[in-house]
């Protein structure tokens, strides 16, 4: 079982590397569909696993240049303090705590992520709307405000269920940075991840929610998985990362929708 492990976390990680997408949105309902590992604790142990293969990635990226350090930090300065209160206040009163919350999570961002994939396959129609609305020049203040604000919601989420710092995260900044290639939106969202990921998983640590040996076992697939996807996304042109992302979130989707 360990390496069905090791095989599911190189899988995960080569594909995150390529898309940005999967940390989460893949490995939690394969924890939990596959291999019958209790919600919190997949939720738990998969942020850590997201933080440290998303390291790598990060690495990776960085290596090549494929990453806005100022849409990062914009993003992590909203992200983070959210996903403290977040998981405070759930453990504190919801009913149920993380678990309680987890499953209707789930569904929603299943559709969301459906929608999603449409959406980046008419990334074109998204950039006229987004200058539409934004406007050609759009203002640099209302674009990091924005930005910030994206960063609160996905720290919500990503503490309560492990998704949408990948999926969500890619999909707004395809809105709000229409002119950024593709391997950039995949760079800077995995790099936000990182830090994203690492405050919610050790919270999830000080609740007993995470499995050691799990983790382990994951992350000796996930880090060369990452590495080599990461890699390989450079060298993909940006009208074939596209589709590849879109059906990956098609899939995750289905999956959360379903489960």
């Amino acid at each position: 079982m360990d390496f069905a492990y090791t095989v599911a976390g190189f899988v995960v990680g080569a594909i995150v590397g390529l898309t940005g997408v999967g940390g989460g949105s893949l490995m939690t309902p394969l924890l939990v569909l596959m291999f019958g590992i209790h919600p919190s604790v997949a939720v738990g142990t998969d942020l850590l696993y997201a933080a440290l293969t998303k390291a790598g990635g990060t690495l990776a990226h960085s290596l090549k240049g494929t990453i806005d350090w100022t849409i990062t930090r914009r993003l992590a300065s909203g992200s983070i303090p959210s996903a403290l209160i977040t998981l405070w206040t759930v453990h504190t009163y919801a009913p149920g705590g993380i678990e309680g919350a987890t499953s209707v999570i789930s569904v929603a961002l299943g559709g969301a992520l459906v929608l999603t994939a449409a959406a980046i396959l008419l990334r074109s129609k998204i950039q006229a709307f987004s200058r539409r609305v934004m406007g050609d020049t759009p203002n640099p203040n209302r674009v990091r405000n924005l930005t910030i604000i994206t960063g609160v919601v996905l720290g919500a989420l990503v503490s309560i269920s492990s998704v949408g710092a990948g999926a969500l995260g890619v999909t707004a900044l395809f809105f709000l940075y229409p002119g950024l290639p593709t391997v950039r939106i995949v760079g800077s969202d995995i790099a936000h991840a990182v830090p994203l990921t690492a405050v919610a998983g050790l919270g999830h640590m000080a609740l007993g929610t995470v499995d050691w040996l799990l983790l382990g076992s994951l992350l000796i697939g996930s880090l060369p998985g990452i590495w080599l996807g990461s890699h390989v996304s450079t060298r993909v042109p940006d009208r074939v990362l596209r589709p590849i992302l879109a059906t990956t979130l098609v899939l995750v989707g289905a999956k959360l929708i379903t489960h």
